[in-house]
């Protein structure tokens, strides 16, 4: 290299320098480039967040008109449904005083146990249809209330427990109703076939796992009705909330089980 003449040296040195410009653009180029990719892709994700917020919002406009309306609807049943059923069962304890006839007091009375399965009836779809009983808790405190009431005209003394419960959890109407649609036919079950004298209704949730328990101390289930209407229900219902049922027979008594991922 030192032997080499003035001009190459200064050939080399040049075309070095000229190699060092194109590398040191390149560099710069790409850089650029990058930015300029960073730079799109935030704005992008910046267009689909506004985006997915522009959804929520009017997911949750969807969803509070739903509310109003359901709340609307349970106000005009209370109004409206709950006053007419109250006036004929007026109606009708006013025609028992006034009747002499057995066979028409018979139908009268009737006609008022009626109305008190009307009433009730009522009563469960206005707490279904509002919202603010969309909590676990607000599940929980009214199937115990509907339990006792039920078993109240019955020899089955209830009992109640509830474990690590989280009130404030929120339920879907959909799932709080076949939930407690559920508990329904397993307490007319309990009521019709297990002659037993304790029922015992379990609530236990852990993390988003909620389990809901019914057993009793009475005869089991037999063979005949292992696979009734009633029984096929609640496995269907569960299944449509993707939860599980299970019902257990073994030695005395019966115990039906209901989990599902809240």
């Amino acid at each position: 290299m030192k032997n080499l003449p003035y001009e190459v040296k200064l050939t080399y040195a040049i075309f070095f320098c000229i190699l060092i410009l194109i590398i040191l653009f390149i560099a710069f180029v790409v850089i650029i480039y990058n930015r300029k990719q960073l730079l799109y892709l935030k704005e992008q994700q910046l267009k689909e967040a506004e985006h997915q917020n522009q959804l929520l919002q009017k997911e949750l406009e969807k969803q509070k008109s739903i509310e109003q309306e359901r709340e609307r609807i349970s106000h005009d049943m209370h109004d409206d449904l709950g006053a007419g059923i109250s006036a004929l069962k007026l109606q009708a304890e006013f025609l028992k005083q006034k009747a002499e006839d057995d066979d028409l007091q018979n139908d009268i009375d009737e006609l008022l146990k009626t109305s008190a399965e009307m009433n009730l009836s009522m009563r469960e779809m206005l707490w279904s249809l509002n919202s603010g009983n969309d909590t676990l808790g607000g599940f929980i405190d009214y199937a115990v209330h509907y339990a006792d009431n039920f078993l109240k005209k019955t020899k089955i003394e209830l009992w109640s427990e509830s474990e690590d419960i989280l009130s404030d959890t929120p339920i879907s109407t959909e799932l709080r109703r076949n939930m407690f649609l559920c508990l329904k036919e397993a307490l007319n079950n309990a009521y019709k076939h297990s002659q037993s004298s304790h029922l015992k209704l379990s609530f236990v949730q852990k993390n988003k796992e909620f389990t809901m328990k019914i057993s009793d101390n009475g005869i089991g289930i037999n063979e005949e009705n292992a696979e009734g209407n009633g029984l096929r229900n609640m496995k269907r219902r569960m299944q449509e909330q993707n939860g599980e049922c299970y019902i257990s027979s073994e030695g005395l008594g019966t115990e039906i089980l209901f989990r599902v991922l809240l």
